[in-house]
């Protein structure tokens, strides 16, 4: 009993020093006041997250309108060929000038001719961008001859799906070189001068393997994967620094998709289909001239992206395996 009174008094005491504490009204207060400010910014995330969604609804069936590129300079790495030689040549008719950069001299001089005898204007570079070095001469070259560049778009790394399915993989610091490292040797150059005029557009490609792991192309995926996390580092430090006016535009092409051979074979034809890359650079410069941020080619797998990252991780992998597993050649 006495042990019990004790503790009461001792507590009591405790208590009594609490209150009397010159200091306690002032904790209270702050206490308080903090708790107010936490209670005002969750309400103001829930807010503006609730207007994002409407916002991005409204966008969804009332785009934005379609920015010109008649005043634009655009580097195009990896112009030879591809969706990347349609890239150049729809740039130049929608009245850009193009820098055509590829290693491969006989397709990037078809590309420039193809472009040239249209009216459009053209440079052409040479440039293994897997050295630094030479990235570092092309870049200074570039802007000797035109100045500055207000758009760079970044296609080497996505291979053709017969590529995928029948080459063995790279060496692993070439593919990392190639996709991703000699990237940030290209924004080094180009960006700063972007950020100083608060203009510019960065468009980033990425394959497939950037959502989902490409059977016996571990490196290739794991590149790709870093080329939309290069993407998303690049919009928040551009919001971070409040560099409004430079864009960056994340897409992903499928490589089952954009097709220029007649003998590639689809499990579910018609879902996926074919593209041809002329209506696969259509496609990729519409997104970039409406500003998205994240794009898709075709336009409606980029939701099937994003609802893979929310769904559990044995969904995911039935999905993975319906829509990845009947790829075949005839």
């Amino acid at each position: 009993m006495e042990f019990v009174l004790k503790i009461r008094t001792q507590l009591m005491g405790n208590t009594i020093g609490t209150v009397l504490n010159p200091m306690f009204p002032f904790k209270m207060l702050l206490r308080s006041y903090s708790l107010c400010i936490l209670i005002v910014d969750v309400m103001w995330v829930v807010v503006n997250t609730n207007y994002a969604i409407l916002q991005a609804v409204y966008s969804f069936f009332n785009p934005p309108p379609l920015k010109s590129l008649q005043t634009e300079t655009a580097l195009i790495i990896g112009s030879g060929r591809g969706v990347g030689r349609q890239i150049a040549i729809q740039l130049s008719e929608l009245g850009a000038v193009v820098l055509c950069v590829d290693k491969n001299v006989t397709n990037n001089e078809d590309t420039v001719k193809l472009i040239r005898s249209r009216g459009g204007k053209a440079y052409i570079y040479e440039c293994d961008i897997i050295r630094k070095e030479n990235v570092m001469k092309m870049s200074e070259q570039v802007k000797k001859d035109v100045g500055f560049v207000s758009m760079l778009f970044y296609c080497c790394g996505i291979p053709s799906p017969r590529s995928l399915m029948t080459q063995p993989s790279q060496d692993i610091h070439e593919t990392l070189d190639l996709t991703l490292t000699s990237y940030f040797w290209l924004i080094e150059n180009f960006m700063p001068e972007m950020k100083e005029r608060n203009h510019g557009h960065i468009v980033a490609l990425t394959s497939v393997a950037g959502l989902s792991y490409i059977k016996d192309q571990m490196p290739f995926s794991v590149a790709q994967f870093a080329v939309q996390g290069l993407a998303e580092s690049l919009m928040e430090h551009l919001r971070i620094n409040k560099t409004d006016g430079v864009y960056v535009t994340l897409t992903h092409i499928y490589p089952f998709i954009v097709d220029e051979n007649s003998d590639l074979r689809l499990r579910i034809s018609s879902y996926f289909g074919t593209i041809t890359p002329e209506k696969a650079a259509k496609s990729i410069l519409d997104s970039v001239r409406r500003n998205y941020l994240e794009a898709s080619v075709p336009k409606h797998l980029l939701y099937l992206g994003h609802i893979l990252r929310i769904l559990p991780r044995k969904a995911t992998v039935l999905i993975r395996d319906l829509l990845d597993t009947g790829v075949d050649f005839a």
